[in-house]
């Protein structure tokens, strides 16, 4: 190399430039040259051309390289370069450099699609093999070729699958359990709770509200991406979504779950109804003691309490709570049992009219509504059909129905809407006959309770404390004027001995018939004339009184009954004293007894009142399922 090349490089304005590296070579023959200056702010370009030995050699350069390239010893080469004139090149040149340029552009472009496409590709083919599809699941027998997790397609009665749905009850450890360790089985529950850590999953299925079993999951080595993929799933459940679950079952001890000795590793799971991830409150909050919550008050995790009106609004929430549920089936229970008592003594069930030309009873409180333009009422009761049927020689009587009542009452024993237990029946001799009828009815029911439906009794009181009724084995029957004995001696200032019972006096009265005769059930007879309704048969001896009665539990009524006026001229004469209008109703109601009819007593009780008395509850309305008072009509 020339020993002008080994000079140190030389500055130019504010850069650091040494010419003799933009040379491709340097020797005697042939200087090929590429050269490009940056002198300060201002650039002064011009392609020159070299011939050296017949080569050409192209390349921009400053207005400095002169004063640079004498600085190095090739003054007279440089001042030759910059003085040549530009080669001019021809069309053809022009195109094939135009094309080259095109062509690479166009592998540069075609390169960069590849690999978008390849990359598209790898990201495609992972989310296909970690996307969970939903299941049609069509058939037991082509089960191998479905997903072992994921959403069911919507239940719409495409097949019947063949699968064999087990109750969870019937699962256990002991000889005489239907399905034992080591079976396979599928269930259908509601996801009651879930954990899921790290390659684990724990939790618990629910069926009829209160029964339980666990269910786990265990990450399988041998499938890794099996078991990512089942984990993934399993953090997606919500609780109180409906599941279908398939596990085989193992012994182990859960004293959490109402099934204690065994629980279900899972093979299978799908959600066939998810729920909303977030919930108006949990089924486990709804389902605390009010005890439980007080005492909770002053720990560092204090549980919610959760007012009426919320539980209402979310009602079947709420009735998924243990004790909430099981009070609906006592009260399915309550009617089974009347049923049962009223068949074996030979009656008839009925089912009379809910929309009646007229007032039902004596008293303003009926709904209206419009009847092909004329107004008709919802029934207050089936008071007078009842009777009517007594004309139509059906002797015996019942009907569990509907009853309304538009009394704006905000206490906790009222209802606008509820179910009535009513009976009616001919009488040889006396209305007792009836009250005999009606206590047998109600023994049958408060051992029935106890004996066939303790385990629902055991649920609801561990929320709701209370006792069994106490009752006598015949009627006890508390005639008025005793009643108003013992009220006074209670304090009570019961003035002329006339007028109705407050709460407060009857459960004075309740009471004090408890210390008295040992019973929370009783009947309270003889009521005044006055404020009973205008169907109801006064007192041969004194017509201020009347053959009428109230029954009795735990100290508040739950029915109104008597003995009927049968007498169609006796009835429009009370219709007049109590200065009633006898409408269409009334009128047809009277002309059944002109054509003959049967003496006859009968009663009437509130299903949900029945219910909230003998659970020991604080409101009627946690006795009905979707209860309508003054100020809800809704849901």
């Amino acid at each position: 190399m020339p020993k002008e090349a080994a000079r140190p490089a030389v500055g130019l304005g504010s850069r650091r430039f040494s010419p003799l590296r933009r040379f491709t070579c340097f020797t005697p023959t042939l200087l090929a040259m590429n050269v490009f200056l940056a002198c300060g702010g201002r650039r002064a370009t011009m392609a020159t051309a070299f011939a050296f030995n017949g080569r050409t050699a192209v390349g921009t350069h400053g207005s400095r390289i002169a004063s640079s390239a004498s600085s190095i010893g090739g003054a007279s080469v440089i001042r030759r370069f910059m003085s040549a004139e530009p080669a001019e090149k021809t069309e053809e040149e022009k195109a094939a450099i135009k094309a080259a340029r095109e062509e690479r552009k166009a592998e540069k472009e075609r390169k960069k699609l590849e690999k978008k496409a390849k990359k598209e590709a790898e990201r495609a083919a992972a989310e296909a093999a970690s996307r969970i599809d939903d299941v049609q699941y069509l058939s037991f027998d082509q089960q191998g070729g479905y997903a072992p997790m994921g959403d069911m397609v919507r239940t719409m009665s495409r097949s019947r699958t063949g699968r064999d749905f087990i109750d969870i009850t019937d699962l256990g450890a002991s000889d005489d359990a239907k399905y034992k360790p080591g079976a396979t089985v599928w269930a259908r529950g509601r996801l009651h709770s879930i954990r899921v850590k790290g390659g684990s999953c724990f939790l618990v299925l629910r069926q009829d509200s209160f029964n339980t079993v666990q269910a786990c999951y265990f990450k399988d080595k041998e499938d890794p991406e099996g078991s990512a993929k089942m984990i993934r799933y399993l953090k997606s459940l919500t609780v109180e979504s409906i599941i279908d679950l398939e596990g085989v079952i193992a012994e182990a001890s859960v004293k959490s779950c109402s099934v204690q000795d065994v629980e279900l590793n899972v093979k299978r799971i799908h959600a066939v109804s998810k729920a909303d991830a977030m919930l108006p409150f949990l089924v486990e909050d709804a389902a605390r003691s009010e005890e439980e919550v007080e005492a909770s008050q002053d720990t560092d995790r204090p549980f919610p309490r959760l007012g009426q009106e919320l539980r209402l609004d979310n009602r079947w929430m709420d009735l998924r709570a243990p004790a909430n549920n099981a009070i609906m089936r006592i009260q399915s229970a309550i009617c089974q049992l009347y049923r049962e008592s009223l068949y074996s003594q030979g009656f008839v069930e009925i089912h009379t009219p809910k929309l009646i030309a007229g007032e039902s009873e004596s008293g303003a409180g009926v709904f209206t509504t419009d009847y092909f333009g004329t107004v008709a009422c919802l029934a207050q009761s089936p008071q007078l059909y009842k009777q009517m049927a007594i004309s139509s020689d059906l002797e015996k009587v019942f009907e569990i129905g509907p009853v309304f009542r538009a009394e704006k009452s905000h206490t906790r024993r009222h209802l606008c809407e509820f179910t009535g237990l009513d009976l009616e029946m001919a009488i040889e001799d006396h209305y007792l006959e009836t009250l005999e009828v009606v206590h047998e009815a109600f023994k049958h029911i408060f051992t029935g309770l106890e004996t066939r439906h303790a385990k629902e009794l055991s649920i609801i009181r561990e929320q709701y404390p209370s006792s069994a009724v106490s009752f006598t084995e015949e009627p006890c029957i508390v005639h008025w004027p005793e009643a108003m004995e013992i009220l006074k001696g209670e304090g009570f200032d019961m003035g002329d001995e006339m007028g109705d019972l407050t709460g407060a006096m009857e459960l004075a009265l309740g009471a004090a018939i408890k210390e008295k005769y040992g019973t929370d059930f009783f009947m309270l007879d003889k009521y005044p004339s006055e404020i009973r309704p205008f169907y109801t048969m006064p007192d041969p001896d004194d017509d201020r009184f009347s053959n009428s009665y109230d029954i009795f539990l735990r100290g508040q009524e739950i029915c109104s009954g008597a003995q009927r006026c049968h007498d169609p001229d006796l009835v429009m004469e009370i219709i007049e004293k109590k200065g009633m209008e006898a409408g269409d109703g009334i009128k047809t109601y009277v002309e059944s007894f002109r054509h003959g009819v049967a003496p006859h007593a009968g009663a009437g009780f509130g299903l949900e009142r029945v219910v909230f008395l003998y659970l020991g509850l604080d409101n009627v309305r946690k006795a009905s399922m979707f209860p309508r008072d003054p100020n809800r009509c809704t849901p």
